[in-house]
């Protein structure tokens, strides 16, 4: 058979819900370590969210940025022939995670637990966080309206350049992106393919009414300065938490970006401490190996 565009993702393990779209699914590295009983990511740690249980998606591969950061294949992005229905993403959530995990199996009772599978296999939270920008998927407030009426815990991770879309949905925990303390730098680390920084602004600034976190990727030598105008716009943006994370040197980021832009962990917290010093965030907990501090507003 000729090759797709998908089919470089698909030899990385993306599930695809349908040939015409490409929403898709793949468990990320925490999960399948927590299904054999390692650690579970940071999720777990700050807001009590089971990794073997998490089903990494998203409704679209498409995407308005080229963050120079990205671990993620915006070089292979397939074209979208047509969006897939919010249903069908619902109904092949059971079916793709088992046939994405379907290796483990074969490891029962060795590094995986029979509880445990049993349990991956009826997965609880759904991060809509896997690659491209979910906002630009047309059923985006539906498919996590369906997802919440099935029981499902919701985190919806976004770059923010939609704030119309973003304001139609409701999610258990909205994530938006701040990769930047100004226009100029923004234009030069995330690499957007319009304006959108008033836009990025307007969305942080819908995050106070609800269960929400702004994440901030720092990446030594680019967006690592000012901290003071990071917490200006936090301030604004009325978020619970701000996590603010190092980047880390994996995937198609190592063809944009080098080893030296990893900053340590020491650096991540001395940044995130000059941040919250600024502003009415106070620092709430941190992990090291995912070199995140997490920051929790005053309240």
């Amino acid at each position: 058979m000729p090759s797709t565009p998908c089919d470089p993702l698909r030899r990385q393990g993306y599930q695809f819900f349908s040939h015409s779209s490409t929403a898709a699914l793949k468990p990320c590295m925490w999960c399948k370590r927590a299904l054999q009983g390692g650690d579970m990511c940071y999720k777990h740690q700050f807001y009590g969210i089971d990794s073997h249980r998490c089903v990494q998606m998203t409704p679209t591969l498409r995407c308005n940025q080229r963050c120079l950061f990205c671990w993620r294949s915006f070089e292979h992005e397939p074209v979208e022939a047509e969006e897939c229905s919010p249903k069908t993403i619902l109904d092949g959530i059971h079916k793709y995670q088992k046939k994405a995990l379907a290796g483990y199996n074969a490891v029962l009772h060795n590094t995986v637990t029979k509880e445990r599978w049993q349990e991956a296999l009826d997965p609880k939270h759904v991060a809509i966080s896997l690659s491209g920008e979910p906002t630009l998927y047309s059923r985006l407030p539906q498919l996590i309206d369906l997802f919440n009426s099935k029981g499902y815990t919701t985190f919806l991770v976004s770059n923010g350049t939609n704030p119309e879309m973003l304001r139609r949905c409701n999610p258990f925990q909205m994530y938006v992106s701040l990769d930047a303390p100004d226009r100029e730098t923004y234009h030069a680390v995330c690499r957007p393919l319009g304006d959108y920084w008033d836009r990025v602004n307007e969305s942080l600034r819908l995050l106070g009414s609800r269960r929400s976190a702004v994440r901030v990727t720092l990446v030594k030598g680019l967006n690592d300065f000012a901290p003071e105008c990071y917490a200006a716009i936090l301030q604004d943006s009325g978020a619970r938490f701000v996590e603010i994370k190092g980047y880390m040197y994996l995937g198609y980021s190592r063809n944009r970006l080098a080893r030296e832009n990893m900053p340590e962990h020491a650096q991540v917290r001395s940044f995130a401490e000059k941040i919250a010093a600024a502003c009415d965030y106070r620092f709430k907990d941190e992990n090291e190996l995912s070199r995140v501090v997490v920051l929790e507003r005053l309240r």
